[in-house]
C-alpha cells in the first residue's frame, strides 16, 4: 500500500489557497478513481482506494499545515507503511508557477507542512513539488510570503492549475514506485497536449 498525504489547511475558507494545492490534488485523485467518501481516523481525512495497480490510502490533514505530520505519522504506522511507499503533494514557492518535481528525501525549504512531517515520518519520504511561484526575493517582498501562500490562486493562475491537476491526475498510475525523471517526462509531454 501507498499513503499519498495532500498538504492543505482545513476550512472553507482556505479550499482556493495556493497552499492549499496538495489539497486539490488529492480530491483531483480522488475523484477520477472513485475512491469512496473521505472518513476521518487519527485527525486526518481518510479513503482507501486503487489508482492503477496500486492500493493507495489518500490522506488530508486536518491539524493544519504546520502539524500535518502527526496524522500522516499516525497513519504510515497503523498500516505499516514504509516512508518510501509515502507520497506528499505540496506547494513549492522556489519553483515558477505550473513548475512540478519529484524526488526521495531532501530538505524542507523552509516548509513547515515538510518540517513536521520530518519529525513524524523521517525525511525519507517521496516529495511530489508543485511550483506556485514566490511573491519577491527582496527582504520586503520575503515579508509577504505568508500573505502570498494563504491567498487564493488569481485568475492568471486557473490555466496553469487546470493543467497541472489534469495531468497529475491522468499520470498518477505510473507515479508509484517510478523513476523520478522518467515520470516528469511523462508529466511533460501531458502538459503540452
Amino acid at each position: 500500500m501507498f499513503e499519498l498525504v495532500g498538504l492543505g489547511n482545513p476550512g472553507q475558507k482556505y479550499a482556493l489557497n495556493r497552499h492549499n494545492i496538495g489539497f486539490m490534488a488529492v480530491d483531483s485523485l480522488a475523484a477520477a478513481y472513485h475512491f469512496p467518501p473521505f472518513k476521518i481516523k487519527f485527525s486526518a481525512m481518510v479513503s482507501e482506494g486503487t489508482i492503477g495497480r496500486h492500493k493507495v490510502l489518500l490522506c488530508k490533514p486536518m491539524t493544519y499545515m504546520n502539524l500535518s505530520g502527526q496524522p500522516a505519522g499516525d497513519l504510515i504506522r497503523f498500516y505499516k507503511i514504509p516512508p518510501a511507499s509515502v507520497y506528499v503533494v505540496h506547494d513549492d514557492l522556489d519553483l515558477e508557477p505550473g513548475q512540478i518535481k519529484l524526488k526521495i528525501g531532501g530538505g524542507n525549504g523552509g516548509h513547515n507542512g515538510l518540517k513536521s512531517l520530518d519529525q513524524h515520518i523521517s525525511p525519507a519520504y517521496w516529495r511530489l513539488r508543485l511550483g506556485i511561484g514566490h511573491p519577491g526575493r527582496t527582504s520586503l517582498q520575503k515579508d509577504r510570503v505568508t500573505d502570498y501562500v494563504l491567498s487564493n490562486f488569481s485568475r492568471n493562475d486557473e490555466e496553469w492549475l487546470t493543467s497541472v491537476l489534469r495531468a497529475i491526475t491522468e499520470e498518477a498510475d505510473t507515479l508509484f514506485g517510478c523513476d523520478p525523471g522518467a515520470w516528469l517526462t511523462r508529466i511533460a509531454q501531458n502538459l503540452r497536449r
